[in-house]
């Protein structure tokens, strides 16, 4: 389920409380006419086989040499379901989470079986902050700064890949080939 930083954190508690499935997800404030996946710039260079590019609903995530292949969770439902119940997130995938606006993200994991990472990232791409978190809790994880994206990768792949705060990635949507 989708934190909001519209209410107090009871309502987000009552919610839960009555029902509602939480999982590892973000703080998306509704869904606007068009998503930040549908206006964000594609990504140059990087030769990228056009052919080979990922399907509407992916996207590639690429920082330097190393590339997250990554499915994109766009509207709230999506961004509530995001890795849940899953038993496995394979090396070199995970979620890329689009919010509707710039502002503080928050996650947690319940209902997730995998450790993950997170990584915030601004409007560019730059990573503002990589946490760490562990299956089935719902520990609360707060963005050090406003987000735009979220990506969840097995945990260690950003530490593995040479990634952290300051590294900027680039992004090329399926649904922005031949555009």
């Amino acid at each position: 389920m989708e934190r909001t930083k519209s209410g107090p954190r009871v309502v987000v508690l009552a919610a839960a409380l009555i029902g509602l499935s939480m999982s590892a997800c973000g703080a998306g404030n509704g869904d606007a006419s068009r998503s930040a996946a549908e206006t964000a710039p594609a990504a140059e260079g990087h030769g990228i086989d056009q052919e080979a590019a990922p399907a509407p609903g992916k996207a590639w995530v690429i920082f330097g040499p190393d590339t997250v292949d990554a499915e994109v969770a766009r509207t709230a439902e999506e961004r509530a379901k995001g890795l849940m119940y899953r038993d496995t997130v394979p090396p070199g995938s995970g979620m890329l989470f689009v919010f509707d606006q710039v502002a503080p993200q928050s996650f947690w994991m319940a209902n997730t079986y995998v450790p993950l990472d997170i990584a915030f990232m601004d409007a560019s791409y730059t990573v503002v902050d990589i946490q760490r978190m562990a299956p089935l809790t719902t520990d609360s994880h707060e963005s050090s700064a406003p987000a735009l994206f979220a990506l969840e990768v097995p945990e260690g792949w950003f530490a593995a890949h040479g990634v952290q705060a300051g590294s900027r990635a680039s992004v090329k949507f399926g649904a922005q080939l031949g555009s």
